[in-house]
């Protein structure tokens, strides 16, 4: 089994998040993605986020019609600073030795991958799918795409250009897909629903009425 893990705050979820774990999900043949959304994110302000119960609402109403997308409260749960190496440390005692995880993830992120927790511990507990936009690999230039990942850690991995792999030496790896890339964000979402902007087609119209019936997002 291959299981894709799509973290995050989905405050809320709409498209481009969606869009994206399904790419990731065909690109390397998933058996199914796990959206997690955070109980606090660690590294943002705590301003403008819809309540742990309302993420997760808006959620299971996007994913609700596909079969391959589901819902772990495994953070939220926990509650407390939503910390990825230690969500992992307990999905690794939940799933089978046999069932491979990897972290979805957007480029934007993992290049602050060294200020997080135990971040090291992360390449050996999973493999990643870096999701960027088209066009992505070609903007490095001549850079290798090691260049990507802590200076502190580039020598644990290697590099396969015709795979576009980096492989790390515990046996994980590091595939980076790029995707569609709609050029949608939370924050866009959020704007507009406090501008009193439409919304529609930036997310499911499911979370788009829930939004206006719980009135989320107002100032």
């Amino acid at each position: 089994m291959k299981i894709g893990i799509f973290g995050g705050t989905f405050n809320p979820i709409h498209y481009g998040h969606l869009r994206s774990a399904e790419e990731a999900r065909e690109a390397l043949d998933l058996d199914r993605v796990v959206f997690i959304p955070c109980f606090l994110p660690p590294h943002k302000g705590h301003k403008d986020i819809a309540p742990p119960k309302q993420r997760l609402e808006m959620l299971q109403l996007a994913i609700a019609d596909n079969a391959d997308l589901e819902l772990s409260r495994i953070e939220v749960d926990r509650e407390g600073p939503s910390y990825s190496v230690e969500t992992f440390r307990e999905l690794r005692k939940l799933y089978a030795e046999d069932e491979a995880l990897y972290f979805i993830i957007g480029a934007d992120s993992f290049v602050d991958i060294a200020s997080w927790k135990d971040y090291e511990e992360l390449f050996q507990l999973t493999n990643f799918i870096i999701v960027t936009r088209p066009g992505y690999m070609q903007g490095l230039g001549n850079k290798s795409p090691l260049s990507l990942l802590p200076v502190a850690i580039q020598c644990r991995f290697c590099y396969d250009s015709i795979e576009k792999i980096l492989h790390h030496d515990s046996g994980k790896a590091i595939h980076l897909l790029e995707t569609t890339g709609f050029d949608i964000a939370s924050t866009q979402v959020r704007k507009c629903v406090a501008e009193r902007k439409p919304i529609t087609y930036l997310l499911p119209p499911e979370v788009e009425r829930y939004i206006e019936e719980k009135k989320l997002y107002r100032t």
